[in-house]
């Protein structure tokens, strides 16, 4: 079959376009779906965030909850823990692993916790307030 000049030209002319008409539609699809993604990330954490708030217990028959590398404690005291106070801590089992046996230091990372379960208690502060 014998193809003119013109007609290889108009087939060339064919291909380019739908090849980049195909691209063009392949990269608004993907930035379409980032955009979705990004979307529903940010609408998942604000619900994560009023859920916590609803649920958190920042105090338990009068103990202060804290939590320390994402663990809860409770803590009896006059002055509250903060965030970044360094606190004693007791013995369990995945410090006895990590630490050696006895107690072990722990810095404050956050207050209250969604946690149900019993509680150990902080031993004592350690930054002298």
């Amino acid at each position: 079959m014998h193809i003119t000049q013109q007609e290889r030209a108009v087939a060339d002319a064919h291909r380019t376009g739908y090849r980049e008409g195909y691209e063009a539609g392949r990269k608004s699809s993907a930035a379409a779906s980032e955009a979705r993604i990004s979307s529903l990330e940010r609408q998942v954490e604000g619900l994560r965030q009023r859920l916590d708030g609803e649920t958190r217990v920042r105090e338990a028959g009068g103990d202060q909850i804290v939590d320390v590398g994402g663990y809860a404690y409770r803590r009896r005291g006059e002055a509250p823990l903060e965030i970044g106070d360094r606190v004693l801590l007791p013995e369990n089992y995945v410090s006895r692993l990590r630490n050696g046996p006895g107690p072990f230091e722990g810095t404050v990372t956050g207050c209250g916790t969604i946690y149900r379960g019993p509680l150990a208690s902080v031993l004592r502060r350690l930054d002298g307030r």
